[in-house]
């Protein structure tokens, strides 16, 4: 089962917190807008990989109706949808 986006992207934010408030209580004001900077691109590129995740985990299979089987991803489809995404680049 993955593990749910807010737990994720929760303990992203507390590993940079736990490095910002360190350089702040050293007074290094260079490290703090290094780690701002680093954890929003960070979280942006987490965000990303959860929705690939997300729709790649959401695609219909290729399976009959009343199979009788779980649906699962279909992988051609999940390359599609991939190769989608990094055409937007």
């Amino acid at each position: 089962m993955p593990r749910l986006r807010d737990r994720i992207l929760g303990n992203l934010e507390a590993i940079y917190r736990e490095a910002y408030e360190r350089a702040k209580a050293a007074g290094d004001q260079e490290r703090m807008a290094d780690l701002d900077a680093a954890y929003q691109r960070e979280q942006l590129l987490l965000e990303v990989l959860l929705d690939i995740r997300d729709a790649l985990t959401s695609l219909p299979t290729g399976a009959e109706p009343g199979a009788g089987k779980t649906p699962g991803p279909d992988p051609i489809a999940a390359l599609e949808t991939i190769h989608r995404i990094t055409r937007l680049r």
